[in-house]
């Protein structure tokens, strides 16, 4: 029987290793040196090389070449051994499955016997924060006085997990997640040795889809080996499961034209041909995340087909980023969650009706007319604002009751000023209409913002987020806005772009928060004042 590739690829050096070289450089040294410590910690996300490290320190340890500085030798006997698995010295237990306290009393009974042939016992615990609080008390005893030919080498991905008292007496040692660019690069060189025909492309897709874990990829590399001669950036899609299909498509297209029985039948179809709840609800979250790399101008993210292209760009220009962001965490959810429910696809049909609740009023359905902006205060809806002394009248034409008065004192408020910024709200979609032929990312960016009025001649634009109100300074966005606004409002308007609770004074609760008077006191600098008279 052959054996699978990342088996056949574990590093036996220490120049092999992928992207630890922070871990690396530490430990060569310490074996250089003489000077081994009797337990490491090794922690990091799966995949990453945590294992195969710890079997290079044994064989490290264990070496016979009399140059410290070459070991391991790979030539030794010894080292051989290793390699073949039959070195008795290393023992690797697996705590997820041996995690009790009579588990830990045993290999503490073993433990001082002398080793069977080599200098040391090296003992690796895999996963080792699946130990019972019982058996890492029973573990602790002989961390604090291990014999002299012992060396512990405790794994996990969890290392939040792990008893202070146990990582304190070790040697601690950090795995990251290894860069797309190395695991390409390792990638290329597996296939090159095991003569397999595939696409640059195709080993990028792998190892994004590794999500920075060296095993993962070449195990994929392995799944896709099997299938044709060669392996294609559109074959990679097919078997990984990475390609927008149409049903996420029309998933998508029931969110923003907000049709709940369209989705859910979709979602049913999909199923039905056999389509797993998870597997889906991942697919569905990459095609959101590049709808996201599309808003913010992160193009080189995006690996997909020109059709399906064409609509990514329809659905960034309508939904919010906002919007994306509540979706994705939704369906995320669903795809981790679906196996803790007695019906799978109920966290993805829940996903979905979250994400349908979520699409902001700004944006429109994908048929049919668009709607108003339904965060933008119709002056017309709101109560006039008045200087102080002056009292609103009823119906009847009587003055209010003084303690129902709300007098606001903006401070450059004039007749004028309020006029234009009336326009600038009667305007505003078609403001943004006109940006959308200019420009279509930065009328989806601005779905993100409201206006709130002129102050000192400027157009102060509300965000709802840092990161989007970034993202329109950057590049020619205020400059579209700017003459889109000449144009529209027949003057000259800088703009000044501002996020929500600019202003953190509190309102009376009779003051409506998206009314008039609170845009004027929180974004324009007006100040709440109550009549006294």
């Amino acid at each position: 029987m052959s054996q699978v590739l990342y088996r056949k690829w574990r590093p036996q050096t220490w120049d092999e290793v992928v992207g630890q070289e922070h871990v690396i450089t530490t430990l060569r040294n310490a074996v250089s040196a003489g000077r081994i410590s009797h337990a490491f910690l090794f922690s990091g996300p799966r995949g990453t090389g945590k294992t195969s490290t710890a079997r290079l320190l044994a064989k490290a340890a264990n070496c016979l070449d009399e140059d410290l500085s070459s070991r391991p030798c790979n030539q030794c006997d010894h080292c051989l051994s290793i390699n073949r698995g039959d070195f008795l010295d290393l023992i690797e237990i697996d705590a997820a499955s041996n995690n009790g306290v009579d588990d830990v009393r045993a290999l503490r009974d073993k433990i001082n016997f002398s080793p069977n042939r080599g200098r040391y016992k090296v003992y690796i615990i895999d996963e080792v924060h699946m130990l019972s609080t019982e058996a890492f008390n029973a573990l602790l005893k002989t961390l604090e006085e291990p014999p002299s030919h012992a060396i512990f080498v405790l794994a996990t991905t969890e290392a939040h997990k792990i008893p202070a008292t146990v990582s304190s007496r070790c040697q601690q040692h950090d795995f990251r997640r290894i860069p797309v660019d190395d695991i390409v690069e390792h990638l290329r060189e597996v296939a090159e040795q095991e003569e397999l025909k595939v696409e640059r492309d195709a080993l990028t897709l792998v190892a994004r889809q590794a999500t920075g874990s060296l095993r993962d990829a070449i195990s994929l590399l392995d799944q896709l080996a099997s299938t044709e001669d060669t392996i294609t950036l559109q074959l990679a899609r097919s078997v990984l499961g990475t390609a927008a299909s149409q049903a996420v498509l029309d998933v998508i297209d029931a969110v923003v034209g907000q049709d709940a029985a369209l989705g859910l039948n979709v979602l049913q179809v999909a199923l039905d041909r056999g389509s797993d709840p998870r597997q889906f609800a991942r697919q569905v979250v990459n095609y959101l995340r590049s709808l996201l790399f599309l808003q913010m101008e992160n193009v080189d993210q995006l690996d997909t087909s020109q059709a399906v292209r064409e609509k990514m760009d329809k659905h960034a220009q309508i939904l919010s980023t906002q919007t994306l962001l509540s979706a994705i965490r939704s369906f995320n959810e669903a795809a981790i969650s679906s196996r803790g429910f007695w019906q799978p696809s109920l966290p993805l049909e829940l996903a979905f009706i979250d994400a349908l609740e979520k699409v902001s009023p700004a944006e429109p359905p994908l048929r049919g007319e668009k709607k108003t902006l339904g965060s933008i205060p119709n002056p017309k809806d709101q109560p006039s604002l008045v200087n102080k002394g002056q009292r609103p009248q009823t119906k009847e034409g009587q003055s209010p009751p003084k303690s129902s008065q709300e007098n606001v004192t903006p401070s450059t408020y004039q007749q004028s000023v309020l006029g234009a910024n009336r326009n600038i709200f009667q305007e505003w979609n078609r403001i943004l209409s006109l940006v959308e032929e200019e420009k279509p990312i930065t009328q989806g960016m601005l779905r993100s913002s409201r206006p709130v009025g002129i102050k000192k001649g400027k157009l102060i634009l509300c965000f709802d987020s840092e990161l989007t109100k970034s993202k329109v300074l950057k590049g020619d966005h205020i400059n579209i806005l700017q003459q889109v606004v000449e144009r529209v409002m027949g003057q000259a308007l800088p703009i000044k772009c501002t996020t929500t609770n600019h202003n953190q004074e509190e309102l009376p609760p009779n003051v409506k928060p998206d009314g008039m008077v609170s845009v004027a006191v929180h974004e324009l600098g007006g100040k709440y004042v109550l009549d006294r008279d």
